[in-house]
């Protein structure tokens, strides 16, 4: 009765093994990605100027703050078990950034529209969202004035995050659960950056890849 009771344990540790294999498999190895290198270096960046404040032109305080931003996303990329994922609680269609991960030929980060009370599907890549002009906005959680914005800009998360993008009930204003990575304008990245308004957003079918 012993050897019967060992043998099936066996194979129950064996067939979780079958099924757990492949999860980690597809664990996304984010500590090689050009994200990864980017937040290192500029860890770098700000520790020779916390060490030699005078030749920054940062204030002390805002090289601690970046710091920390810096430090909480390089811990993302770390310890990720998936590619990032975006959650749209604003009322009202969110436009984000979104590519399908794959090991011989990733697709091209595009734009898609994500319907309020979704996230993003976990296979995917949520790279981060768009805001058209006009916006009121809280770019970092602990901004207590937000800004109203005279143009569009792509906003972008390194890999892993967990995005939530909401809308305070209280006073209107969207609100990151997170910093952002980086804010980008028209031009300065190769991602599209159109003139919308939010009014053409909440038009738009939803189109994203969801959970």
């Amino acid at each position: 009765m012993k050897v019967l009771k060992i043998i099936l344990v066996a194979m129950i540790l064996l067939a979780n093994l079958a099924f757990a294999q492949p999860s980690l498999a597809d664990r996304p190895k984010l500590t090689t990605t050009s994200d990864y290198t980017e937040v290192n270096q500029a860890i770098q960046e700000l520790l020779q100027a916390k060490a030699d404040p005078e030749q920054s032109t940062y204030t002390p305080a805002e090289i601690q703050q970046k710091l920390g931003d810096l430090q909480l996303q390089k811990y993302i990329l770390e310890t990720a078990s998936s590619w990032g994922v975006c959650r749209n609680e604003t009322g009202l269609n969110l436009a984000i950034y979104a590519n399908k991960p794959a090991k011989q030929a990733a697709s091209p980060t595009a734009l898609y529209f994500l319907p309020t009370g979704e996230e993003t599907d976990d296979e995917w890549d949520c790279d981060g969202f768009y805001l058209p002009s006009g916006s009121l906005v809280a770019l970092n959680p602990n901004d207590t004035q937000p800004q109203e914005l005279a143009e569009p800009l792509a906003i972008k998360v390194v890999n892993g995050t967990k995005l939530l993008v909401k809308t305070n009930p209280e006073t209107g204003v969207i609100e990151l659960n997170l910093p952002p990575a980086k804010v980008f304008k028209a031009g300065e990245i190769d991602w599209s950056i159109p003139t919308l308004t939010q009014a053409e957003i909440d038009a738009t079918v939803p189109n994203a890849p969801v959970d």
